[in-house]
């Protein structure tokens, strides 16, 4: 037997501890192994898996400096393996995984504020090499720090090329059959690559939001017995869990599998909550109807749309419904194909960004521009055409310079109104008014009595910050006549 452990990790890296053991029989169900991790009095467990070729892996996150002590079991294991290594700093930029913070918004561990600023690229990482560097090129330079991407390949328009490899050993067909699958073995060649994914875009400081399952299917991934699907979910969970910028997504648009119960879903959380030691942020995507955002392993709603043209204006009631952190991960994409959630246009869905945020939560980008060779932003990553991610930029910004989260304040009939809270309640730090699609030439505002606010004028749409000096009292102020306006008012001593 032999074993390999690194010396010493990184705090939020990842120890890979690899202990050599049977090939025979099928390794991925009939063999098991575990490792217990104590540092200062936490003790952690967390599964391993089979990586092929006689390699049992077993990964670990470490959360904290100093040393750590190891404790492997296998089931072809006569006695234990101990051993220890030592966390050093984390790297530097690295902040940690992102957790719910102030019960509708999120920070990374160390307590670094994180403001998802999201994108959808359902099967970037199975297209051929010279597309998947390009994505990751053309993330690194854009202001997604988020991206909605799938385990499995998808079928759908513009979506009919085979994947490189397959997540699950090939089984004997039966006539007339295209595709068998022996659903109790995993292709480690195929997870690798899907880890080699995670890892860059950890890399880049952007969050891998894993979809588990989506009804999108010509394979059959999607018509797995719930057994199957428990041993799938363990598989991955273990394979891909301690990365730290992981996310669940049990499915996109789970409604679109009629086979599946409300006690299905939950039993794959279960087996989440079972096997994920670190408790990553969790969700699942509908369709149509929501799924119960206030079941307890639900950390945040993770949205589509229900209607054609409200979308984000409804952020705050869903805030106020699920009481938890909301993205709307899907409000429709910009792009001009036929279907209706694939032709907005760059101002629309940067307006959409802009109310669910003046309400207090988060939006997702997606792009469908039609091209010659039907490769797609939303499906296929390689580059972006559109006029929104430039917006979405300046929205990170300004969202990164403010001392605290958004939240819903005292809006207008006509407006809507955000603030970041503390201090004086009548006074807070900074208050936000957005404007949308209406275009007013100016607007009067009335200060609390004893204060002063600086005042600037935005044009989210050209990307503009007019600073118009310290304001008290009653005041008027000229705004830009056109959409996508607002105002920002920052208290000064």
């Amino acid at each position: 037997m032999s074993l390999t452990c690194l010396s010493t990790v990184p705090r939020y890296g990842v120890q890979e501890i690899i202990i050599s053991g049977p090939e025979g029989g099928n390794p991925f169900a009939d063999e098991h192994i575990t490792g217990t991790f104590t540092h200062d009095g936490e003790i952690l467990t967390a599964p391993g898996f089979y990586d092929g070729e006689g390699r049992y892996v077993v990964r670990f996150m470490p959360s904290f400096e100093g040393e750590y002590t190891y404790r492997i079991t296998a089931s072809f294991l006569g006695e234990a393996i101990t051993g220890s290594f030592t966390v050093t700093l984390a790297q530097a930029g690295v902040h940690g995984p992102v957790k719910v913070a102030d019960t509708f918004h999120f920070a990374y561990a160390d307590g670094t504020p994180y403001r998802p600023v999201g994108t959808t690229c359902y099967v970037w990482h199975l297209q051929t090499p010279k597309m998947f560097e390009k994505t990751l090129e053309t993330l690194k330079a854009s202001p997604f720090n988020k991206i909605r991407f799938c385990v499995f390949p998808k079928h759908y328009d513009y979506n009919h090329n085979e994947p490189f490899a397959y997540p699950f050993a090939a089984a004997e067909k039966a006539p007339g059959q295209d595709y068998a699958w022996d659903f109790s073995r995993f292709d480690p060649v195929y997870f690798r690559h899907l880890e080699c994914a995670i890892q860059r875009l950890g890399e880049m400081g952007v969050e891998a939001d894993i979809i588990m399952l989506h009804p999108y299917d010509r394979w059959g991934y999607s018509r797995m017995t719930l057994s199957q699907m428990q041993h799938y979910f363990r598989y991955l969970v273990s394979r891909i869990g301690a990365y730290r910028n992981v996310w669940w997504s049990l499915a996109n648009e789970y409604d679109l599998m009629p086979e599946m119960v409300t006690e299905d879903w939950e039993a794959l959380a279960g087996t989440i909550q079972q096997h994920d030691p670190y408790h990553r942020l969790t969700s699942i995507h509908n369709c149509f109807g929501f799924y119960d955002h206030t079941r307890p392993w639900v950390t945040h709603c993770c949205l589509q749309r229900q209607d054609l043209y409200r979308t984000t204006e409804l952020v705050d009631t869903w805030r106020k419904e699920f009481g938890k952190p909301v993205i709307v991960d899907e409000l429709g994409y910009e792009g001009n194909i036929q279907h209706g959630w694939g032709n907005l246009t760059g101002e629309e869905l940067t307006r959409r960004f802009w109310e669910a945020t003046i309400r207090g939560g988060y939006a997702g980008h997606g792009e469908t521009y039609f091209s010659d060779k039907e490769i797609l932003w939303w499906s296929h990553g390689d580059v972006l055409h559109g006029t929104s991610p430039a917006r979405l930029q300046f929205l990170r910004d300004f969202l990164d310079a403010l001392p605290g989260p958004l939240e819903p304040w005292k809006s207008n009939w006509d407006d809507r109104c955000a603030c970041v809270p503390g201090g004086e309640e009548e006074a807070p730090p900074v208050i936000v008014y957005y404007y949308s699609f209406m275009r007013p030439s100016f607007r009067d505002f009335t200060l609390p009595e004893g204060t002063a606010y600086r005042a600037e004028v935005l044009d989210t749409w050209e990307m503009t910050r007019t600073d118009c000096g310290i304001k008290e009292g009653s005041f008027r102020l000229w705004l830009t006549g056109r959409q996508y306006a607002a105002v920002c008012l920052t208290r000064v001593k």
